[in-house]
């Protein structure tokens, strides 16, 4: 098979991302928020900023799906029901999606250098790796190339096979009566099922992800996961501040709008009644600072909460700020508001610290969690405060956007 490759500058790589609608593992997987991104949305950002990608498309049966990874700049292929089920292979996706963006974008038929399938189901992809399955293929003569990790485990199976009369489990990678010291066994790699590129004749006419030569791209171990289960989606959750490349605070260039919940929040979440159930909350004086400082910049600020206690109505007009209180529906409310004001859901900061923000956090661009924030609250922000609500969160927002030191 040949190996000659067109000039760099003229090569076209498209990394093709497979997310289809239905997942019965983890109902509605593709569009689960990893670090308050949805896993789609994550993949299209890694392809994206590899250097070697020259088109990115997502491949899907699903109209949210398309949304979201239109939203994250890709392209979008509407996959045919015949491969949209749970028995199509990627390599159906793949092919077809190949096929149906030539024919989208105007290009010649077969003009794709390396295709590339990059899976959302592994929430930590990152550029670099697909850049390296890339590079295999294109600069090291590979015809096909994916991911792999160190493994150094010792791997049992269960089963007839291999087995003594007794039924006993048996080793895959070992012999029961040697076991050599880690540094005495050949190392084993890991398909971790991250990305994986194809000469895109070659995949054509093979109709599988590996054919010709392969080469092995190591990749970081820490970083393998693959989300199957709802306790994979857990992991890959708690993990996300520690492992994301740019476990990020949004900058004035991310937003366009802040919104900001009440009780939580803004407060300490207590309440202090007194002997006639009149309500008081304790604010705190540095979020009112940064509030200001938001509006003096140019930023719309935004009360929304579903509480209708008068003191968030008092403490809006002390912000000098609109409020929405006594909302059912806090995501209905935003999308109008941010409708009415021609305001993109994506570049809206939205803070809050329970589960009724949470149809909020999936609205917006920049979810924010205030620190103290519940469990499933802190996995679905895209970033945490320090601070927590009542503490100080909504001015360390705003040191966030527009600097510590709060300049005009």
């Amino acid at each position: 098979m040949s190996t000659v490759e067109p000039p760099a500058a003229s090569r076209t790589v498209l990394a093709v991302i497979p997310a289809r609608g239905g997942s019965k593992g983890v109902p509605g997987k593709n569009l689960a928020p990893v670090g308050g991104v949805p896993l789609v949305a994550r993949a299209v950002d890694a392809s994206r900023r590899a250097r070697r990608v020259t088109g990115v498309v997502v491949s899907t049966d699903d109209p949210s799906i398309a949304e979201a990874a239109r939203t994250a700049g890709a392209d979008v292929v509407l996959r045919p029901a015949a491969i949209a089920g749970d028995t199509a292979t990627s390599e159906a996706a793949v092919l077809h999606a190949m096929d149906a963006y030539e024919a989208m974008t105007g290009a010649e038929p077969g003009s794709t250098d390396v295709v590339l399938l990059v899976q959302c189901t592994s929430p930590f992809v990152t550029a670099e790796e697909i850049d390296g399955v890339v590079a295999a293929v294109t600069e090291g003569g590979a015809d096909t190339a994916h991911t792999v990790a160190p493994f150094h485990g010792f791997i049992w199976r269960e089963g007839a096979e291999g087995s003594g009369p007794d039924g006993s489990a048996y080793g895959v990678n070992h012999d029961k009566a040697t076991r050599p010291r880690r540094q005495d066994r050949p190392q084993d790699l890991l398909e971790t099922g991250t990305a994986y590129a194809m000469r895109a004749a070659g995949f054509r006419a093979a109709g599988h992800r590996f054919f010709g030569r392969t080469a092995l791209v190591r990749t970081d171990p820490a970083k393998v996961l693959e989300i199957d289960e709802p306790a994979d989606l857990a992991r890959a959750r708690a993990l996300a501040p520690l492992l994301d490349p740019t476990a990020a605070t949004p900058t004035r260039d991310d937003v366009d709008a802040v919104v900001l919940d009440f009780d939580g929040t803004q407060t300490d979440d207590r309440v202090l009644i007194d002997a006639d159930g009149h309500e008081a909350v304790t604010v705190h004086r540095g979020d009112g600072l940064g509030i200001a400082a938001l509006r003096r910049a140019g930023l719309p600020v935004l009360i929304l909460s579903t509480e209708t206690n008068p003191v968030v109505a008092a403490r809006a007009r002390k912000l000098d700020v609109p409020v929405l209180h006594g909302i059912d529906r806090k995501d209905l409310a935003l999308k109008q508001w941010c409708e009415e004001n021609g305001i993109a859901p994506e570049r809206v900061l939205y803070a809050g610290n329970d589960v009724n923000d949470l149809p909020c956090f999936g609205l917006v661009g920049w979810p924010v969690a205030v620190a103290g924030a519940h469990d499933v609250v802190r996995a679905a922000a895209r970033a945490i405060t320090t601070a927590e609500g009542g503490r100080g969160a909504i001015r360390e927002i705003a040191a966030w956007l527009l600097g510590p030191t709060l300049a005009r």
